[in-house]
């Protein structure tokens, strides 16, 4: 098969690899249809993760029909329609009989933090992921659900990550009906979130980014008011200026580990790779906030030392709630909202690249090209 393959940071290809073979009972090979680069995709690319080894295959946002089965997957049949959580997880551990998928103790040699993850590194479990014309899907009666026939492709590809996030990310708020919320990033997810802090209730949504046609998709796509950090000298100040002097009732970092906004972390958490990455985002979020307030962390960082301000949020009574998304658990309600015309995922989507193109995808979200926002991967033929 053909397969985006790692070669070091900044280089990456496209290669001929093994078509993956049925390895466990549980297991389901699926032919991918469509895939995506995620924002923390970058991370990888940039050299941000530890140890993401050469030879590794990306993609953790997936859908596509299913090939083969092991002979204990009761669920699928060859033929099915698929999406894929970005969670691999085994559905029967401690923490997956409570919901925190993300955090499967039996999927990852390191799972004391997070579980595994389809092509993210081998801190994640060491999976290849579905920038490729195939991939190996473990515990396929437990991850992956069939498509429902209303739901478009595209719109099922993006609840399998970033609209899932982004919602997620709302949800660690603890949005209550008329609160301010700030979300810095209006990335994929960042914009999401926005959206989705309207469904729990915000009364009003304010996105902090330094793109300007990041900008207008948040007020074009979430209605919110937007805040351009590269206008200011502070952007806390402002922050803390058009909320009254108060904060936010609620801050949503969707930006995680290469948040721009201050040389010095930038250079020694994305060039140095001294910290786990780069805080500004997250260190905003603690400042921007009221006292009492409620921080969402859902920015993908590093497992080493990060320069965060927690004496300040300490002081000041935060509650911060992170974790990486459990995707399934949201499913039901995105679809509702989907179904009710509320939510309208695809509608993020600015680019689709042929998978021997990747190379040049990378490149262009990488740098922020063509007002690139959400690029999908397309491995044959639409």
């Amino acid at each position: 098969m053909r397969a985006m393959v790692y070669r070091g940071p900044y280089k990456i290809r496209v290669e001929e690899k093994d078509i993956p073979p049925i390895e466990h009972p549980n297991d389901a090979i699926v032919r991918v249809q469509r895939a995506a680069i995620c924002g923390s995709d970058l991370h990888l690319y940039h050299g941000m993760m530890p140890d993401t080894r050469v030879g590794t295959t990306f993609g953790h946002e997936l859908i596509g029909v299913v090939e083969q089965v092991g002979g204990s997957v009761r669920h699928l049949v060859p033929g099915d329609r698929v999406m894929v959580p970005f969670n691999i997880y085994c559905g029967s551990c401690w923490f997956c009989a409570r919901g925190l998928y993300s955090n499967c103790h039996n999927v990852n040699p390191n799972a004391t933090a997070v579980g595994g993850i389809y092509g993210y590194s081998h801190t994640c479990g060491g999976y290849d992921g579905g920038q490729a014309e195939y991939v190996r899907v473990p515990f396929a009666d437990v991850g992956p659900a069939k498509i429902p026939d209303w739901l478009d492709d595209e719109d099922a590809l993006l609840c399998t990550d970033a609209l899932a996030t982004g919602y997620f990310g709302a949800q660690l708020g603890d949005i209550v009906e008329g609160d301010v919320v700030v979300v810095f990033g209006a990335g994929p997810v960042g914009l999401f979130a926005a959206q989705s802090a309207w469904l729990m209730g915000a009364g009003r949504v304010i996105v902090v980014d330094h793109l300007e046609y990041r900008l207008e998709k948040a007020r074009e796509m979430a209605h919110a008011e937007t805040l351009n950090l590269a206008e200011y000298d502070d952007v806390v100040v402002e922050m803390k200026r058009t909320t009254g002097h108060l904060g936010a009732d609620v801050a949503i970092d969707a930006v995680g580990a290469e948040a721009d906004g201050n040389l010095l972390m930038h250079v020694t958490a994305a060039k140095m790779k001294m910290q786990g990455g780069s805080p500004v985002a997250l260190n905003w979020a603690i400042d921007s906030v009221r006292k009492g307030g409620t921080i969402s962390v859902v920015g993908a960082y590093g497992p080493i030392f990060s320069a965060v301000k927690f004496g300040d949020a300490m002081n000041k009574g935060l509650t911060i709630n992170t974790n990486q998304c459990p995707v399934k658990r949201q499913w039901p309600r995105l679809f509702s909202h989907i179904h009710d015309g509320y939510l309208k995922p695809k509608e993020i989507i600015t680019h689709r690249i042929p998978l021997e193109h990747i190379a040049e995808g990378y490149h262009i979200f990488s740098a922020k090209l063509d007002g690139c926002i959400k690029p999908v991967v397309v491995p044959e033929p639409a």
